[in-house]
């Protein structure tokens, strides 16, 4: 059962008011948030070195691996924060971690 708090209020609570024991009602997520902003490096798939083993997916602390039908179809770098365990993960080297800036120019030239 989910607690929902209701801090409108808070700047006028005092020490009795809180919580005890610094209790979280509902569980985290960034779902609705944007959080692939402040990466460096970005994972970049080899699509011909991929065999879709999904180890990356369990490795990706940030859910940025996104599955379809059994297989990785994209990483979402909306949600991706370059940490790299995707790629220290794969077994067949198929993700590398590259340079935000440049992954990005090298997919404009592409397009």
């Amino acid at each position: 059962m989910s607690k929902k708090w209701n801090f409108e209020d808070i700047a006028t609570w005092g020490p009795g008011r809180h919580e005890p024991g610094a209790t979280i009602p509902d569980s985290g997520t960034a779902d609705e948030y944007e959080t692939g902003g402040w990466r460096t490096d970005r994972p970049v798939r080899d699509r011909e070195k991929c065999n879709d083993c999904m180890i990356c997916f369990f490795g990706c602390p940030d859910s940025a691996i996104i599955v379809e039908e059994g297989r990785m179809a994209a990483i979402d770098l909306r949600h991706c924060k370059g940490c790299g365990i995707c790629a220290q993960v794969c077994p067949r080297d198929a993700i590398e971690m590259r340079n935000e800036i440049e992954a990005r120019k090298e997919e404009e030239e592409e397009e």
